[in-house]
């Protein structure tokens, strides 16, 4: 197929860096005790800075269609194209404002540019990459000539502790112990907010760099493990019990909407799946390790990091640590926007060399899916 680029990568970062010791001041205390798990949480993913969409008085400052617009405008900006002449428009995201419509139809919404083709990408980490990937082909194939896709998570609202209150309220009204259960408060303590987007198009920067797409691949193991990470549901058996299914008083009672993670399921296989997934597109794209001079992981937490550098090693997939580039500490977990993040501190803030390869490699624990990029400097 024609080769596609990577022409413009933007990010935006809402508001200030919240530090560790204003998590709570800015997220809220539930039922006016402090987690307990915060400590241990923040210990292991060695996050000291994030971003949210909260303001000073703590009410919310951007939906997550306008922080996907905010990068847009500013990759719109940064790469001296004209609106006029993007041909498609795809979003992916974990947190959409609403059910219906679909994320990119109110972010278009919010361009008001002219009529273009839209591709929502849902799903958790990987919906980034695959609005990454629709866009790819969009180009590849001729269907556009130039084409946006952004990754974006406005989660902060999803954690605040007035979303939990009912909850704890309810457990202590059955004199049971009033601490939200551990599979929702972890996330409370490693989730931010933010949005990044790339400019792709079938021409590359005449006197800047631009980065070529060989191939986006994805894998899922969904046929094998049971739902890990979700929202909007209740687990049991293994099996999830959708809301539409639960009767309304319990949507509160229970925290239905709060993002859950099922802590043992995820420690168990995300390293394991996560070697598996990236020597089955080493062998399937006759890919060397020695041919990728940046490798991008998204991970949650930098507990995970070593724990896949000891894999990957066990499994003689060579990648030093070195060639490693995460700015998790100071950014956060940013869900489906983390790679695009990491990707535009690495072609905007540092020295790429024409010919270097970049990897980037995105997993997620919904039910244990990966997609990787192979990008190359030109």
């Amino acid at each position: 197929m024609p080769t596609v680029y990577i022409n413009a990568i933007a990010k935006f970062l809402p508001n200030e860096p919240v530090p560790n010791s204003r998590m709570e001041e800015v997220l809220g205390v539930v039922n006016g005790s402090p987690s307990r798990a915060r400590a241990i949480v923040l210990r292991n993913n060695r996050i000291t800075s994030r971003y949210y969409a909260i303001g000073a008085d703590g009410h919310p400052t951007h939906n997550n269609a306008e922080l996907t617009i905010e990068a847009i405008n500013r990759l719109m900006a940064q790469s001296g194209a004209d609106q006029s002449d993007i041909d498609m428009l795809s979003c992916g995201t974990s947190t959409p404002d609403q059910l219906l419509p679909s994320h990119a139809s109110m972010v278009h919404g919010l361009w008001q540019n002219k009529p273009i083709e839209l591709n929502s990408a849902s799903g958790i980490c990987t919906s980034g990459m695959n609005a990454l990937k629709y866009a790819y082909m969009a180009v590849a194939t001729g269907s556009a000539k130039q084409a946006v896709c952004t990754g974006s998570e406005r989660v902060s609202s999803w954690l605040r502790a007035d979303k939990f209150n009912s909850e704890s309220e309810r457990l202590a009204a059955l004199e049971q112990n009033p601490i939200i259960a551990f599979e929702k408060d972890f996330l409370r303590w490693m989730l931010s907010d933010g949005a990044g987007a790339m400019l792709l198009s079938d021409k590359p920067n005449r006197q800047r760099t631009s980065l070529a797409i060989h191939w986006v691949d994805g894998i899922s193991y969904a046929h094998e493990l049971e739902p890990c990470m979700y929202a909007g549901a209740l687990k049991k058996d293994g099996k999830l019990l959708p809301w539409s299914d639960v009767l309304p008083e319990q949507w509160l009672q229970k925290s239905m909407f709060a993002i859950k993670q099922d802590i043992k399921l995820l420690e168990s296989y995300v390293i394991p799946k996560g070697v598996q997934s990236i020597q089955e597109v080493l062998r399937r794209h006759q890919l060397a390790t020695g041919d990728i001079d940046h490798f991008l992981p998204h991970i949650s937490s930098y507990f995970f990091k070593d724990r896949l550098s000891e894999a990957f090693t066990k499994a003689g997939i060579d990648i030093p640590e070195e060639k490693w580039f995460i700015n998790l500490h100071k950014i956060g977990n940013v869900g489906s926007a983390s790679s695009y993040i990491q990707l535009e501190e690495l072609f905007n803030a540092r020295e790429l060399k024409i010919g270097e390869k970049i990897l980037l490699s995105v997993p997620e624990s919904g039910r244990f899916s990966y997609v990787y990029a192979l990008l190359e400097v030109t």
